[in-house]
């Protein structure tokens, strides 16, 4: 009976259906929240503006607006959560996941995809993940699966000899296992489901790595005993910290990622419920689930939009809570860990990939029997990537509607006859309250995070000191590098839209610097656009130029940013400094990636 009630205990299937109320809250305050923005920019713009540029400049804005106000309202209610320590599910101190964990019965395997990686790399990072499961005391319910897809025969030797040796460093014996495909059909998602035809038989759940991921084995353990005790859960994951890498980029990122990241994954999770996302690694999945529905059609047409459906993640999320399985996200979890890239270019050149792998998503959005959450995701990850030519669509209107006023002057009487002439408005005081509205929801999260952070043991981030410096100059960097990641991802949309496709190369990691020549010749257009707004905006409206001086000098400084941040030697001082810290490297007992 004991054994019964703790499993019950740990039973996500038992929270589905309890969301109506949640979503209701956070789409009101949303909707209202944009609302409010939206009237407040048409009130400030008054009557002298041109219809036509009033209605684009509404519309961009309504579009931009609503996604930041669905994040903020989200990182919020994850503030509030995680400040009285209660599960975003249950709503209380203690929810599924926690506790002593059950003996597991069923069978992971634990699936590590490779595509011409360092294997050194790949292994150091195995052998850290695989003596954390060792001592759980239930190792034996896995097996671990490295899935080569390696097309360079010098590199896939190295892998085979790594194997072997491995194979003895650890005393795993057979439960490690290597297969190498000759041909990278499907991708990753080609080379799981390749998997599940030869040995998928064999298992109840898989566990699906990157070949940057660690987890910790209480981590892996966790997750099988909770969808074993959920026999209507398709898919489990958790909030991956990101950790590892040493350049100025990089720890930046770390620790916007640790310290912000949890707290809105903990609000997504409140309103996801069990129609949460999947992204693709870190996750435990069932089985006989993922492959009677999960396989991924072939768009017919060509890239971008044609073609293998690059970013599979999504839609394998979807085609599971279609078959009427849950996926649930409980970043309470923790013990999830990858890399990020370590300078601007690799950080813009993996968004081009997953840029042009969410718009493709645009032909699912009206698939038959989907479930209206998959729909959502769908369309929040495809606005995820809209939202910067969008910024940049209010940055032009907003020129065009000041440059428009100081040329042409104020009209009196517009096209319509009338009696009484539009006299000019000055609606300073909307104009100052959206603002402060606007930088209320980029800014707030932030300090909230902080606070949580504050309340955290003192060296949690190299103390409280160090915390709030890193703070302030992770928000500093963050507002220069946003114009940036703009103008990128602007011009990746009008690419892919003008049927310009890219591949899925290998993933450039380790700490790489970055040269001059490079960050001139890829920033040169930001920089020139950067010089004619001043030039430009400052000739007539010298006063507006004020307002576009985070934007412009973002753009100018682009390359000096991309250049010392990508250097390692100014990561490792900031690190001695303690600035940007995060708790994973101030605890022994949590894994971390090799250094490279």
């Amino acid at each position: 009976m004991k054994d019964t009630e703790h499993r019950t205990h740990w039973n996500l299937d038992r929270h589905a259906g309890r969301h109506a109320w949640r979503r209701l809250l956070l789409f009101a305050l949303a909707v209202g929240t944009t609302a409010g923005g939206v009237h407040l920019l048409a009130t400030a713009l008054g009557p002298q503006v041109p219809y036509g540029l009033v209605i684009a400049l509404l519309a961009v804005f309504a579009l931009g607006f609503g996604w930041i106000t669905l994040s903020f309202w989200a990182g919020l209610i994850g503030f509030v959560l995680k400040l009285f320590g209660l599960h975003p599910l249950s709503l209380r101190r203690r929810g599924a996941g926690d506790g002593e964990v059950p003996a597991l019965r069923g069978r992971t395997a634990i699936l590590v995809p490779v595509y011409n990686e360092a294997p050194d790399e790949v292994f150091a990072r195995l052998t850290t993940t695989w003596r954390s499961l060792v001592a759980t005391g239930q190792s034996d319910a896995f097996e671990l699966f490295v899935l080569s897809d390696t097309t360079n025969d010098a590199i896939a030797m190295e892998e085979a000899v790594g194997i072997e040796a491995l194979r003895q460093q650890l005393g795993i014996g057979e439960c490690l296992h290597w297969r190498r495909r000759t041909r990278n059909v499907g991708r990753k998602a080609g080379n799981i489901v390749d998997w599940l035809d030869t040995h998928g038989a064999r298992f109840d759940h898989m566990i699906v790595f990157d070949a940057d991921s660690v987890m910790s084995g209480d981590t892996m353990v966790r997750l099988a005993a909770l969808i074993e005790a959920s026999p209507r859960t398709g898919i489990i994951q958790t909030h991956a910290v990101a950790i590892g890498r040493e350049t100025l980029f990089a720890r930046v990122l770390q620790f916007s990622s640790r310290l912000y990241g949890s707290m809105l994954a903990t609000g997504h999770a409140f309103w996801q419920m069990g129609e949460a996302n999947y992204y693709g690694h870190n996750a435990i999945i069932r089985v006989a689930a993922f492959s009677q529905h999960c396989r991924l059609p072939v768009f017919k047409g060509r890239a971008p939009f044609g073609g293998e459906i690059l970013s599979h993640d999504f839609v394998e999320a979807a085609f599971i809570r279609r078959a009427g399985y849950f996926v649930w996200n409980l970043p309470t979890l923790g013990g999830s860990y990858e890399e990020l890239p370590t300078n601007v270019i690799d950080y813009a050149v993996r968004d081009r990939r997953w840029m042009q792998g969410n718009l493709q998503h645009a032909r699912l959005v009206p698939a038959r029997g989907l479930h209206w959450m998959s729909r959502l995701h769908f369309a929040m990850g495809i606005m995820g990537y809209l939202a910067s030519p969008l910024w940049l669509g209010s940055l032009l209107l907003s020129a065009a509607i000041v440059l428009e006023h100081e040329i042409v002057g104020p009209v009196y009487f517009g096209n319509l006859p009338s009696l009484f002439p539009n006299w000019p408005q000055y609606n300073t005081g909307h104009v100052h309250g959206l603002l402060l509205v606007t930088a209320l929801m980029l800014f707030l999260p932030k300090l909230l995070a902080m606070v949580l952070g504050l309340f955290s043991p003192a060296p949690a981030y190299g103390g409280r000191l160090a915390l709030i410096g890193s703070v302030l100059l992770e928000t500093l960097f963050s507002m220069l590098l946003a114009p940036v990641m703009m103008l990128f991802h602007s011009v990746f949309v009008l690419n892919i839209l003008a049927g310009r496709a890219v591949g899925w190369p290998p993933q450039e990691r380790g700490d790489r610097g970055m040269s001059w020549d490079l960050a001139l010749g890829r920033h040169l257009g930001q920089i020139l656009l950067g010089v004619a707004a001043v030039a430009v905006i400052g000739y007539w409206v010298p006063s507006f130029l004020y307002w576009l001086l985070p934007v412009i000098v973002g753009l100018l400084l682009a390359p000096v940013l991309a250049v010392y941040s990508s250097r390692r030697s100014l990561g490792v001082g900031a690190r001695r400094w303690r600035m940007f810290m995060t708790p994973e490297e101030r605890q022994d007992k949590t894994p971390s990636l090799p250094a490279t």
